[in-house]
């Protein structure tokens, strides 16, 4: 067993039994990258899978290679339902999973080869598996009366024996099986027995693989993407996807957070990104701009827009805006709005109303009384809207005044 010998992926794992090798890497991605089948029924998604590929050197073949077929789905059907019974659900690990099984040599069961594999490449990414999975082949040979039970069988074994029985599981219990049986019929005797040396052998592999990894490593790897939930009120996720999905297009680029919205209407947020600050930087958005604003409450804020009938002010880290009306900008009338305020500016303003439509109402004469300041002051330093005096002629030195 060798772990971490594909250093570039999220998990990857070398397990080699007698002639049989298999290499298989994991990749961690989003909920976007689960699979969808669509077929006669209803369409639904798969967030884990383990795709099995048989090259023909494998076996030191050479012929045409074309796509994945019968054997290839099947095998890999097979591992895929011994290691789903301990994947964790979404609620634990919100990643969809895959896994690649590669058989570089072959003389016994590639399955079983890529179930172990599999198993140790998704603690070796970090995966919190429930328990770790091994398999193994057991064989059968009947002849004149007489049994013989095999355990781990060969390519020969198989070919030639009359039973290929494939047992994967945990320590507590088997996971999946199969069963190609070339004889009449087996008694429930024999399968007793097979069974039982089924669970000697998987255990012998267990220890081993303990031996490798004992546990799933508790930090992923620094490639996978790190992922966060965020919960927002449902009313909200049309503000956050913007018009015409604008707003969530844009977070993404300045992030570089990949945003996913649940969707049940839950207000489920999943954000993913390699980068933890940009990770934290969007979580911290999202909740800004989702929070409901509380009127009467004060915040800091920047102003984005001047018209001549007030301000427009967007509240730090939110991305949610108001209008401060020119009568809430101090208390005078017939003011200039440009003389007290500008583009960047940044303020102190009071929440003093919201209309039905979600249209913010803000206040920075409110807000500053509040905090025991003066007016605000003009931006000029003088009256408002008054123009510097211009300079008389140059006197000379000595001239009488006048």
């Amino acid at each position: 067993i060798q772990l971490g010998l594909l250093p570039r992926t999220h998990g990857s794992a070398l397990f080699t039994r007698g002639e049989t090798q298999a290499l298989v890497c994991t990749t961690l991605g989003t909920a976007s990258n689960e699979q969808i089948v669509e077929g006669l029924d209803e369409e639904y998604s798969i967030r884990f899978m383990l795709h099995y590929n048989f090259p023909n050197f494998s076996v030191g073949e050479v012929k045409p290679i074309r796509g994945p077929g019968r054997r290839e789905i099947g095998h890999g059907a097979l591992a895929e339902r011994a290691l789903e019974a301990v994947v964790p659900g979404p609620d634990q690990f919100p990643y969809t999973i895959r896994l690649i099984s590669d058989i570089l040599e072959s003389n016994g069961s590639s399955s079983m080869a890529s179930v172990c594999g599999g198993c140790l490449a998704l603690m070796d990414a970090g995966v919190p598996v429930k328990s770790p999975v091994a398999g193994i082949a057991m064989g059968l040979v009947q002849e004149k009366g007489k049994v013989a039970i095999l355990t781990d069988i060969l390519g020969s074994e198989d070919a030639h024996g009359d039973m290929d029985f494939k047992v994967a599981g945990t320590e507590a219990g088997i996971t999946a099986l199969q069963m190609d049986l070339k004889a009449a019929g087996i008694s429930m005797d024999i399968t007793k027995r097979a069974l039982s040396e089924a669970r000697e052998g998987r255990l012998s592999l267990l220890k081993k693989m303990k031996e490798a990894i004992d546990a799933p490593r508790v930090e992923l790897s620094a490639h996978a993407p790190r992922m966060v939930r965020v919960q927002i009120p449902s009313d909200k996720i049309g503000l956050l996807i913007g018009p015409g999905g604008k707003t969530i297009r844009e977070l993404e680029a300045r992030t570089g957070c990949v945003i996913e919205i649940n969707s049940d209407d839950s207000g489920e947020v999943l954000l993913a990104s390699k980068d933890k600050a940009s990770l934290e930087a969007c979580k911290a958005i999202i909740e800004g701009m989702t929070q409901d604003l509380k009127v009467g409450a004060i915040y800091a804020a920047k102003v984005v827009s001047l018209k001549d009938f007030g301000a427009f002010c967007e509240i730090a880290g939110t991305g949610q805006d108001g209008l401060v009306h020119v009568s809430e900008i101090v208390d005078q009338r017939g003011i200039q709005v440009a003389d007290y305020l500008k583009m960047g500016m940044e303020v102190d303003i009071k929440m003093v109303a919201a209309d039905p439509q979600g249209r913010n109402r803000f206040s920075i004469k409110a807000a500053r009384q509040e905090k025991g300041l003066g007016p605000l002051p003009p931006l000029n330093g003088g009256a408002p809207g008054a123009a510097p005096r211009p300079a008389g002629p140059a006197v000379p030195a000595g001239a009488p005044a006048g």
